[in-house]
């Protein structure tokens, strides 16, 4: 490791360099990681954003990066509590913080040439969460993107980030989704109905932060994005189709049973 601050031994042995953040505490109220969360690091390099991550003026820290090339750097021990998801709800829970492990992507982000991320860092991507989830009680369903659990705040990892592969190779929660009508535009931002609300009770069900009004209101314009974005990719637009719901009931009938819990 060639970091002379650092101060603590590496989690997994994918690890090539350890770089201590500064904003860190411990996780509060003696919580364990039940969540593994994504982010892009939105900066045109991973070692500005490692910088970033690590000093105190930033307010912000996570556990890991993942550069392009797949370079993994641990910045906070998974024992700890970093400071990267910020004001956040899933399923009822407020401080993500001490409930998750969080990952950085190298990726500039939507503001700056968002772009594919490369094979060689999704690979990384893979093999961190396969080490992660092997040492943490994790259940696939609460493998999240930042823009799951802060809709009004965040897009990242964003719809070009490869959940279905991450899926088929054993990380994370995923069901084929309905394909795009494109005649079908769905209900549209200010309409009220009962069938919003039935959608905006399946959403609440399956994690996200959401009162059931029945209006598309700018709330829930912002979570039926951050779904789509997630488990729906081929069209971002905030709308309730045919196809949103139809995928949004797979995933619900895809979750585990109470008595499917994981054991480790």
């Amino acid at each position: 490791m060639d970091n002379e601050c650092s101060v603590f031994e590496a989690d997994s042995p994918l690890v090539t360099r350890l770089h201590a953040a500064v904003n860190v505490e411990p996780r509060r109220n003696a919580m364990t990681p039940t969540i593994l969360l994504m982010h892009y690091t939105g900066m045109q390099s991973a070692e500005r954003a490692i910088y970033w991550l690590s000093c105190e003026e930033s307010k912000v820290s996570c556990h890991y990066v993942i550069d392009e090339a797949g370079a993994i750097t641990q910045l906070v021990p998974e024992s700890e509590r970093a400071w990267h998801a910020g004001q956040s709800h899933w399923s009822g829970a407020t401080d993500i913080n001490s409930a998750s492990i969080g990952i950085e992507i190298q990726n500039p982000g939507h503001d700056d040439g968002y772009h594919d991320f490369p094979a060689a860092q999704m690979a990384a991507v893979l093999a961190l969460s396969q080490d992660i989830l092997s040492r943490n009680n994790i259940l696939p369903h609460r493998v999240l993107a930042h823009s799951d659990i802060a809709p009004g705040r965040k897009i990242d990892p964003g719809e070009k980030f490869d959940w279905w592969w991450l899926h088929e190779n054993g990380v994370g929660h995923w069901v084929a989704p309905e394909p795009v009508d494109v005649v079908d535009l769905g209900f549209a931002l200010g309409e009220v109905n009962s069938d919003i609300r039935d959608v905006q009770e399946k959403l609440v069900a399956y994690g996200y932060g959401l009162a059931a009004t029945g209006a598309l209101d700018q709330d829930t314009h912002r979570v039926v994005s951050a779904f789509q974005r997630h488990f729906r990719p081929a069209r971002v637009d905030g709308r309730i189709d045919r196809s949103t719901i139809a995928t949004l009931d797979r995933l619900l009938a895809a979750l585990p049973g109470p008595g499917d819990a994981l054991v480790g």
